[in-house]
């Protein structure tokens, strides 16, 4: 799953919530050395991924990513699934999606500033550029796969995948329904 997903998933504690996301942004050496406050949600972060990479469901998401993207099927299908989280959040959560992103992202001054300076800097970019929310609307997505795509070691032009989503859209749309209550 993607970050909006590894944050709802999370204990509710801001260290859990930050500790969730810093798997996909620092080594594991690095994860190693952070406070313990954060380890908790690093441990969530890796038995989401697990379950999630396993899981029928997404497997089956990730076979409907066609043509030259195929190779960034697991990729995609975590975004495109953040979208869906965005999009349908009310049925998932009573909290509203604006309140629930703007208390993560305030707890960023505070329990943010125990990581190492890259790893700080990364978050305040999420926070600054409003990354969990903008999952909502296919603009949105086309532009977290394009900051994806900058971070590969051959670039890629990930932002025209949302082709494969427009192109099968109740697919990834009904694996997701499915799967996530699972998660």
């Amino acid at each position: 799953m993607n970050w909006l997903a590894h944050l709802f998933l999370s204990d509710p504690d801001p260290y859990s919530r930050i500790g969730n996301l810093l798997p996909d942004i620092l080594r594991q050496p690095a994860l190693q050395a952070l406070p313990a406050e954060f380890q908790h949600g690093i441990a969530q972060h890796r038995l989401i991924d697990a379950f999630t990479d396993a899981h029928p469901l997404f497997r089956q998401s990730v076979r409907r990513i066609h043509g030259r993207f195929r190779r960034y099927g697991p990729l995609l299908v975590d975004v495109f699934y953040d979208h869906f989280l965005a999009r349908d959040w009310p049925h998932y959560s009573s909290e509203n999606l604006h309140d629930f992103v703007a208390g993560f992202y305030a707890s960023l001054d505070h329990e943010g500033r125990l990581l190492p300076a890259a790893a700080y800097e990364r978050l305040c970019q999420i926070r600054d550029g409003d990354w969990m929310r903008s999952y909502g609307d296919l603009k949105g997505v086309a532009e977290a796969l394009r900051r994806t795509s900058l971070r590969l070691r051959k670039h890629a032009p990930l932002d025209e995948a949302v082709a494969n989503l427009e192109a099968d859209y109740a697919g990834f749309h009904e694996d997701f329904s499915e799967f996530f209550p699972q998660l």
